[in-house]
């Protein structure tokens, strides 16, 4: 798709197509629903370097450096700064969605504890669970 630059755009224009994307958002649901339209939407990349922008947000209300952040997550010091400056001018919307990340990640901990967290991708518990005959002597000590 051609990149179009919001900035070309009718006012008008833009701001329907905003509202599709905000009222699409807002009608979903459920979990699964959220990551299909997203799968849908985003290429992984995009998908990817959205994450990673909410990870250095996260990092920074924590309290972390950009040396850091710049150090463990292997970005650049702008994106770090853009992330930042949203923080600090922004709507909100880090903060909002940070709190209930973390409060979403405490209930899926306390669902299924800590070693056994196999909703994330390449965890050992979701490693475990996808490929059980490669974990066979972990499976059968744990049992």
């Amino acid at each position: 798709m051609p990149r179009t630059n919001p900035k070309n755009l009718d006012p008008k224009d833009k701001m329907k197509y905003l509202d599709l994307l905000w009222t699409s958002i807002s009608e979903l649901k459920t979990r699964d629903e959220v990551k299909s339209f997203f799968k849908d939407l985003l290429s992984q990349t995009e998908a990817v370097m959205l994450a990673r922008r909410i990870i250095i947000a996260q990092k920074l209300l924590a309290g972390k450096s950009y040396d850091e952040i710049v150090n463990e997550l292997r970005t650049s010091y702008v994106t770090v700064s853009s992330v930042n400056r949203w923080l600090i001018s922004g709507f909100g919307g880090y903060e909002n969605a940070i709190k209930g990340f973390e409060k979403a990640v405490d209930k899926r901990f306390n669902k299924y504890g800590k070693n056994e967290f196999s909703d994330i991708p390449y965890s050992f518990g979701w490693l475990r669970k996808k490929y059980p005959m490669h974990f066979l002597l972990f499976n059968l000590l744990k049992d």
